[in-house]
């Protein structure tokens, strides 16, 4: 089952991955295309010129004569990678997720063959979501989806992350293109609705968190592929081979 059921408040770990793993931005323009997308499709309202109206105003900018934004979903959580990307988020109306996920990966598809002349989806299929049944899978999700992964784009990957840790680590939360940065900062995001610190709750003080990472990283190193590692026990919620 590529989705699994999910009712309204169940929170949802979701990844959509480039067909043919390819890569589904080539540049920051596309990336920040991915940003303002998060944060202007969520909406009930759909414009179907989106881009182009918007194409003139700030990255966060809704146009002034669009009625009140009415979020589909509740993003708690995302990380853009080269060729896919994962999101945290909570259903909050009947279908929100789905239709969200709808617009979001049709606009990237058309964004994308229109600007570099391709044809058919960006993607590899539909999206592929698992649903957070427990709090305790919370004490890992956001190192997996905000940090690991992040890690992974730090230059050198996570082997030369995990030997200057410190500075990946800053570097890691001057990322652009994740909700890391501005969710350890304790800061706002416009893409983010989050009032009830589903994720942030759990990362205590960034101090705290910090060391709780830089083991992970390097337990996971140390048994990656192991039978009993940890990573045995979140399986289920982590959508792809560590």
């Amino acid at each position: 089952m590529r989705v699994e059921p999910h009712t309204i408040g169940s929170v949802m770990h979701i990844i959509q991955r480039g067909t043919r793993g390819m890569k589904i931005t080539e540049d920051n323009q596309d990336r920040m295309r991915f940003v303002r997308s998060l944060f202007l499709l969520n909406d009930e309202y759909m414009d179907s010129n989106w881009l182009k109206v918007t194409s003139q105003l700030s990255l966060f900018e809704r146009p002034s004569h669009w009625p009140e934004r009415r979020l589909l979903v509740r993003i708690l959580g995302w990380t853009l990678m080269q060729n896919h990307f994962h999101l945290l988020v909570q259903e909050i109306r009947v279908g929100g997720i789905a239709k969200f996920m709808q617009r979001l990966c049709g606009s990237m598809s058309t964004a994308y063959n229109s600007k570099y002349h391709e044809r058919g989806s960006l993607f590899q299929g539909g999206y592929k979501g698992k649903t957070v049944h427990d709090n305790s899978h919370f004490s890992y999700l956001p190192f997996y989806v905000l940090v690991k992964n992040v890690f992974e784009l730090y230059p050198g990957g996570i082997t030369e992350a995990s030997k200057n840790f410190n500075k990946a680590w800053q570097w890691a939360t001057d990322y652009e293109f994740s909700s890391f940065g501005s969710t350890i900062k304790n800061l706002t995001h416009p893409t983010v609705n989050d009032p009830e610190e589903t994720i942030s709750k759990f990362l205590k003080d960034e101090s705290v968190f910090k060391k709780e990472s830089q083991e992970l990283l390097l337990f996971h190193m140390n048994t990656r592929g192991r039978e009993g590692g940890r990573g045995e026990k979140f399986k289920s919620i982590m959508l792809e081979n560590w």
